[in-house]
């Protein structure tokens, strides 16, 4: 198990893993599982293969505004989905569910055999024949528009709101949706969730955000993303964003990220002994090498603005909020989605218990842990109008 935890760890966020694929040449890093075989422990057990009836495909947009107004002359935004779009009577779709990837992934964390397996197969809670999945590349990572693409730090700033009106772009612009049946999101697509229930209240039937909370970020959370943001701008192999090779800055941040995100038992499990520290050292390092630096300052910086919390009040939709005890970027100690949550019209929350096995933050790479979760969310929607005419 641990293993796969600390695999799964060398993707997310960071370098994320994202996926198996972490962040790979789509914009952060390559597969984790090469790094972990450099150390020379076993291959990740997560199955990196990219689901084969996912639709791949690009919106372009010319001479985007971000809200800074700072523009790009060409941006594009990836995206994938499976399933088929079922139209109503007025000719518009009405079964699509947006899925949306962490921090440093993008779609293809999300279209392998671990996510399909748990939640979009057959009788699965977002099964791809009931539904229509939708699973977009956030600017900057993935194969979207991203610092690494030749910009460097010359990529125009953006923000999470940036991302969401991107995504909402995508989604009514390019597909022609007016209304979504669910959103379900992990991490920064957890709080991306968020920012969707309030700048969109009634154009979803619910939204699900996981290891996700509606307050800025702050306390440990922000401080281990200005420590990683702060040692890759102080390291003079930076320059200003035009470095030939890795920066040692983003290599040593790269080590507070894991010390942040993994869980205490997973660190102790795994890094028992002095040896254990040598070989959880240098696989950090094989999988900061191929991650670009720009691309995760520029990610981690986009959260900065995040803060939801005082237009709560604006969500109309069904929300249910799902975390998990040992997460020590959203520690539950703070008791911060038991105070949110019941503020809510229509507000659910549930806080799973970790394990002495259980990943922390990453047991969202382990979605066959929670997708009871996810089945009730939608058993607490009802059928899409699709699967009510059957």
């Amino acid at each position: 198990m641990r293993s796969q935890r600390g695999r799964a760890a060398a993707s997310l966020l960071l370098g994320l893993l994202l996926s198996g694929t972490m962040l790979s040449g789509a914009g952060f890093a390559q597969s984790s599982s090469r790094s972990a075989a450099a150390a020379g422990e076993p291959a990740s057990p997560w199955d990196q293969r990219v689901n084969p009836a996912a639709v791949q495909a690009d919106a372009w947009f010319d001479n985007y505004q971000f809200r800074d107004g700072e523009t790009l002359a060409r941006l594009k935004i990836h995206y994938s989905t499976l399933g088929t779009p079922h139209r109503n009577a007025k000719g518009e779709i009405d079964n699509a569910v947006l899925v949306l990837h962490w921090t440093g992934a993008d779609s293809r964390a999300l279209l392998s055999p671990t996510y399909a397996k748990a939640l979009f197969d057959p009788g699965r809670p977002l099964d791809a024949q009931r539904y229509y999945l939708i699973f977009p590349d956030s600017v900057g990572h993935g194969q979207s528009s991203k610092p690494s693409d030749g910009l460097k730090a010359k990529f125009p700033n953006y923000d999470y709101s940036d991302i969401v009106d991107l995504q909402h772009k995508v989604v009514t612009e390019t597909l022609g949706i007016k209304h979504l049946h669910a959103i379900l999101g992990m991490s920064m697509g957890g709080m991306n969730a968020w920012q969707w229930a309030e700048a969109y209240p009634d154009m979803m039937d619910g939204v699900m955000p996981v290891v996700s909370l509606p307050i800025p970020v702050s306390g440990r959370n922000l401080l281990w993303r200005r420590m990683v943001v702060d040692a890759i701008r102080a390291d003079p192999e930076w320059k200003n964003g035009d470095y030939a090779e890795t920066p040692r800055g983003w290599i040593m941040g790269y080590n507070i990220l894991r010390l942040m995100i993994d869980s205490a038992s997973a660190l102790q499990h795994e890094v028992p002994d002095g040896p254990a520290v040598d070989k959880f050292l240098s696989a950090n390092r094989l999988t900061a090498e191929h991650v670009d630096a720009n691309d995760i300052l520029y990610s981690l910086k986009s959260s900065f603005s995040y803060d939801p919390e005082p237009e709560l009040s604006k969500i109309k939709t069904k929300l249910f909020a799902l975390n998990f005890s040992d997460d020590e970027f959203n520690p539950d100690e703070l008791q911060v989605l038991e105070k949110s949550v019941p503020k809510l019209e229509r507000g659910r929350y549930a806080v799973q218990a970790g394990t002495p096995s259980s990943p922390g933050h990453f047991t969202m790479t382990r979605p066959d842990l929670w997708a009871q979760h996810v089945a009730e969310f939608m058993q607490w929607l009802g059928d899409t109008p699709s699967r009510a005419s059957n």
